[in-house]
């Protein structure tokens, strides 16, 4: 039976944008809001939903990047949430993120070789001058770069070569998970396909367990095993990825669907156009009830009224849809 490395509980992110005003209105935006997974080893979880909707917010509060509201972040039977900051700086060994921009997530005033190497100071103090630079040499080999290039600066390199400097540094240690916050977003159609099949080759390889997080359905369709769908810090959908993507149960999940771009246009002009409607509501503001129904093409009254928990829709899917499953509703979308 697989091993469940990660437990997200009931996880909530919540910001204090009062200002520090003490005679302002105290107001509070809601960036992650009661999110519950898990992760097995070995596996690579999408996370997907639209710009602002909590993804990368998401994925360092899960590091402590970020420091949860509330909820727990439970790491092979330890809550990481209790860790103290010494506790949690042995942790992080085992856990890494690789960062959406790659050039400005390095250090401009450091070459490869000290980027590269900061996290096994923190991680590995005890090992020697000699034995870092040999991993250091050995991580650069495995995503593609030159030995040589050790002593040159970010300057020096492209988009696609400065993210793979930044997948070195996430490596180098040696972890178990690894959150890859938009790693490919940055950068030019070719270059994704090479840096998304450069992190399956080294997850294969090294037995990580990913975080993958996307705007991009193309991208995570690519990478992921199972889909946890984000709209306004909730989850509304998670499951196998065949099953999202051939039988998404909410509304939201099928208009992503329908807007991700198809390679081949005779199909493209053939497929139903269900757009979005309007812009996603603010999180400090939050709708009542379910926060999709202001653009939901299906909402009725009690949408207004009731948060919809996630139920179980068949083989390991989930979706938070009052109407999952409603044939009225399907038809609807469809039409």
């Amino acid at each position: 039976m697989p091993e469940t490395l990660l437990s997200v509980e009931n996880l909530s992110t919540v910001f204090d944008i009062g200002g520090g005003n003490p005679f302002a209105k105290a107001l509070e935006l809601k960036a992650v809001s009661d999110v519950s997974f898990t992760l097995e080893a070995g596996e690579t979880l999408g996370i997907v939903g639209e710009s602002g909707c909590g993804k990368s917010t998401l994925g360092r509060s899960i590091l402590r990047l970020i420091e949860p509201t509330h909820g727990r972040v439970v790491w092979q039977g330890k809550s990481l949430t209790d860790l103290s900051v010494g506790e949690m700086r042995k942790a992080r060994r085992d856990l890494s993120i690789i960062f959406q921009d790659p050039v400005a997530s390095l250090d401009p005033r450091m070459n490869v070789g000290k980027i590269i190497e900061e996290p096994l100071k923190v991680a590995e103090p005890s090992l020697g001058r000699k034995a870092r630079r040999e991993r250091i040499e050995k991580v650069m080999e495995e995503v593609g770069l030159a030995p040589e290039m050790i002593n040159r600066y970010p300057h020096e390199f492209s988009g696609g070569q400065a993210q793979r400097i930044g997948i070195a540094r996430a490596i180098v240690t040696e972890p178990k998970l690894i959150v890859c916050d938009e790693p490919v977003s940055a950068l030019d159609v070719s270059i994704q396909a090479q840096i998304v099949n450069l992190l399956k080759a080294l997850k294969e390889r090294m037995g990580l367990t990913l975080i993958f997080i996307s705007h991009d359905l193309s991208v995570v369709r690519l990478v992921s095993d199972r889909i946890l769908v984000l709209y306004l810090g909730r989850v509304v959908e998670i499951g196998p990825r065949r099953e999202v993507f051939a039988n998404p149960g909410h509304p939201y999940s099928k208009a992503l669907l329908a807007a991700a771009p198809i390679p081949d246009p005779a199909i493209a002009r053939s497929r139903e156009k269900t757009p979005l409607k309007g812009d996603p509501p603010s999180p400090i503001n939050p709708p009542s009830g379910c926060a999709f129904r202001t653009r939901c093409p299906i909402a009725r009254d009690v949408c207004a009224e009731k948060l919809p928990p996630l139920v179980d829709v068949g083989r390991g899917h989930r979706a938070a849809c009052l109407f999952t499953g409603d044939v009225r509703a399907d038809e609807a979308i469809a039409g």
